[in-house]
């Protein structure tokens, strides 16, 4: 992967901070503030991820008044490659 260089200014104490913690753990100060943006993305993914779940619960009787009941709480059975191959019989998992 390219690497970009980046000029970032910060205060004093911030840039003893950053190089204390890489020194714990052994790593440059720029591997460092790479696995800070890195860990930064995951967990705004994950709140994304968790947002999207509660909205869908709090409309949940919206979705299911607009797209019609029958929707509601369908479950899917779901073949593993295993099941495929031994003739198709669902082993009993299922996605909502």
């Amino acid at each position: 992967m390219a690497k970009t260089q980046l000029n970032v200014r910060v205060d004093e104490a911030t840039a003893e901070t950053a190089k204390n913690r890489a020194s714990q753990r052994g790593i440059s100060v720029n591997r460092y503030i790479e696995e800070l943006v890195r860990a930064d993305q995951g967990e705004n993914g994950r709140t994304f991820v968790e947002a999207a779940a509660d909205f869908m619960k709090q409309y949940e009787a919206v979705f299911a008044e607009e797209f019609g009941h029958e929707r509601e709480g369908r479950r899917l059975n779901v073949l593993s490659d295993d099941d495929a191959s031994n003739g198709g019989s669902a082993s009993g998992r299922t996605l909502a």
